[in-house]
């Protein structure tokens, strides 16, 4: 389990659930923290140096992102995959996105065409790296300027906790090919760039159903991370 310690010196005991909460979900998303395994609130406390309370408080907040299932008296398990919440999940965070990025292509007269191009090079070395982390990181960061953009970046919030049972799907998706995914966000970077909100739309829109698709295929390959549904 790859997770760092971290310092927590003058915090809120509020402050480091939500620290330890965040550590957690990147350890899952990123599969660090396999659907299926358990950890314990002791083992966590350990590896962070806190007391248990905080890591209780955290494991709720991932139980009610739908991440984890808390078992009184037992492990606490990573939730496998349920395609159903990665569609549905999809379908909301579809609705946020394509209205972010409509804005930000009616008001494209200040996009910054070097930060675009600057997020492009580095998912393209990250991508030449295999380093799944680092694009993961970058694609984010992608769709969070675009709602930086559109002048409602709070709307960011809601898409990423909408996200979270798409994030593990979006990250072994990236096995599949990630120079895909680059000539997707460079389209509707495009799109913003030329002030088209309708192109801008279409692309987002294809670019969020491929995990329609892929999906199956990604179950197919590691059917012990899904549900039987």
């Amino acid at each position: 389990m790859n997770i760092e310690r971290l310092a927590f010196d003058a915090e809120t005991r509020p402050t480091i659930a939500k620290r330890i909460a965040e550590s957690l979900r990147d350890a899952i998303v990123s599969l660090d923290l396999k659907p299926g395994d358990t950890i314990s609130e002791s083992d966590i406390a350990a590896r962070f140096g806190v007391s248990r309370q905080p890591v209780r408080e955290a494991f709720i907040q991932l139980a009610e992102q739908g991440l984890l299932r808390i078992r009184p008296q037992r492990s606490t398990e990573v939730i496998r995959i349920s395609i159903r919440d990665v569609l549905n999940a999809r379908f909301v965070r579809e609705a946020l996105e394509v209205a972010v990025v409509r804005k930000a292509a009616a008001e494209c007269a200040e996009m910054p065409v070097d930060t675009f191009d600057e997020l492009f090079k580095a998912q393209t070395d990250a991508s030449d790296a295999n380093d799944y982390r680092a694009f993961h990181a970058k694609d984010d960061a992608f769709h969070r300027l675009i709602a930086k953009l559109s002048g409602n970046e709070f709307v960011w919030k809601l898409i990423d906790a909408q996200k979270v049972q798409m994030d593990r799907v979006r990250y072994l998706s990236l096995k599949l090919g990630m120079p895909a995914t680059i000539r997707e966000h460079r389209d509707i970077g495009e799109a913003i760039l030329s002030g088209n909100p309708d192109l801008a739309e279409a692309h987002m829109r294809k670019h969020l159903r491929k995990i329609d698709t892929q999906i199956h295929q990604i179950r197919d390959l590691n059917r012990e991370y899904f549900q039987e549904e």
